[in-house]
């Protein structure tokens, strides 16, 4: 989902907050849906299965469909697909615990005073029991055969499906950075990787966050609330700066700077080093060092493509699909994170979610191609209410900014004088007519 999408098979990061959803990263509305995480060992009951760890050999079940991943995309679709009347098996895999949790939490639980367990709401047992479904958690899918229909499992087992659904998610992009503690930079991109920097805020000192886009911008907000001291570092001149303009990302930077945060613009973390007293030293490309306590990487995701490139399938920064969902290979399909459509990733809820239904559909007997309207982003950053649809890849045009101070409306207008795109901040981002503006 960067804000970032950030729905896969095993852990996952960042996305960013849709306007139509109400959300970021994954959906809030799983959370109305969902039982609240109870304890006890998972267990199987008529309606669903859960297992712990897969077994060896070959799936005794009939095929049916096959979902690589309990993210929102993969949990989203198994839902849509019952919603959707579809009766057969459905088998999810899960690398992880298949915790069914609110991703979009994860950047503005801190301030809340939320824990990683607070967050979680459903275990695995219980999603299968509303899916109707078998999810297979501590499970890594390794291999792909779409001659064969089938997926075998790093614990031997193998799985026939008649369909299957790559709802692989994406990774964090590690920098190259150089240093005895870079290999101790964090990142958040599943309730386990929340867990591990809350347990690292434990210790005193400020938080440098590398990257000052929509993830590394919420983040920012939430640990400045919480009362931390925190530094934001980022190669561009202005925060979002592949989203918003200059005056509008100045803004950002201004409110937030007003809440605690330290900027350190147009300069990169050339180097990390630990040094006595559990801190780290973070060295800037210009020459200025940063001391910190804990450091978060917040610089975008990569789509996980490697075992679809494995089986054969086409891919370039995601996986390929046309439509329909389906990759290269019949009766493979891909979404969410993992997924390029049209020549873009799109790492947000409401595109996800759009993609579930239709997949869904789909998959249920009635092809239905997947349409993305115009979907507005909500930045959460209580500092500076900001709202942003950015324009599509490769357009070409400007944008036109109206306003004052931190109230300000900008448009992306193409040559034709077409609005093809919008950022709203402050008392702008409040307005409902915006969207209907945008030419898709």
């Amino acid at each position: 989902m960067s804000n970032s999408e950030p729905a896969n098979q095993g852990p996952q990061k960042n996305k960013s907050t849709d306007l139509s959803a109400g959300h970021h990263l994954e959906s809030e509305a799983e959370s109305s849906s969902t039982p609240h995480l109870a304890q006890g060992q998972p267990a199987a009951d008529s309606r669903g299965t859960a297992q712990a760890d897969a077994p060896s050999g070959e799936h005794s079940a009939q095929p049916g469909v096959v979902i690589l991943g309990t993210g929102l995309a993969g949990y989203g679709t198994a839902r849509e697909l019952r919603r959707a009347g579809y009766a057969g098996p459905v088998t999810l895999v899960s690398a992880d615990d298949g915790v069914s949790y609110s991703k979009p939490m994860l950047s503005n639980a801190l301030a809340q005073g939320r824990a990683a367990k607070g967050l979680a709401q459903a275990r695995a047992d219980q999603m299968a029991e509303q899916l109707r479904a078998t999810v297979l958690a501590h499970t890594a899918a390794v291999q792909l055969d779409p001659v064969t229909k089938t997926v075998a499992l790093a614990s031997g087992q193998v799985l026939r499906f008649n369909e299957a659904v790559l709802a692989l998610g994406a990774d964090p992009i590690r920098l190259a950075i150089e240093g005895s503690g870079a290999a101790e930079v964090l990142s958040v991109n599943n309730l386990a990787d929340y867990a591990v920097f809350r347990q690292a805020l434990q210790a005193q000192g400020p938080v440098v966050v590398l990257g000052g886009g929509l993830i590394g911008c919420e983040f920012a907000n939430d640990l400045a609330v919480a009362g931390r001291e925190v530094h934001v570092i980022e190669p561009s001149p202005w925060p979002l700066g592949r989203l918003v303009p200059q005056q509008v990302g100045v803004a950002l930077q201004q409110a937030l700077a007003d809440s605690g945060v330290a900027w350190h613009l147009g300069q990169t973390a050339a180097r990390i080093d630990r040094v006595p007293g559990s801190s780290f030293e973070v060295h800037l490309s210009g020459g200025e060092v940063v001391s910190a306590a804990v450091v978060l990487s917040a610089v975008g995701l990569q789509p996980r493509t490697q075992l679809a490139r494995a089986a054969g399938l086409a891919a370039g920064r995601g996986i390929h699909v046309d439509a329909l969902l389906q990759t290269s290979a019949e009766g493979v399909y891909a979404l969410g994170d993992c997924a390029e459509i049209q020549g873009s990733v799109r790492p947000y809820v409401q595109p996800l979610l759009v993609s579930a239904r239709a997949l869904a559909k789909t998959l249920a007997g009635q092809p239905t191609p997947v349409v993305f309207a115009v979907m507005p982003v909500v930045v959460k950053t209580p500092a500076l209410a900001l709202v942003v649809a950015p324009p599509g890849p490769g357009l070409v045009g400007a944008w036109q900014v109206q306003g004052q101070g931190r109230d300000l409306l900008a448009w992306f207008v193409d040559d034709q004088g077409l609005k093809r795109g919008f950022a709203a901040a402050g008392t702008a981002a409040a307005r409902r007519d915006l969207q209907a503006q945008v030419v898709a």
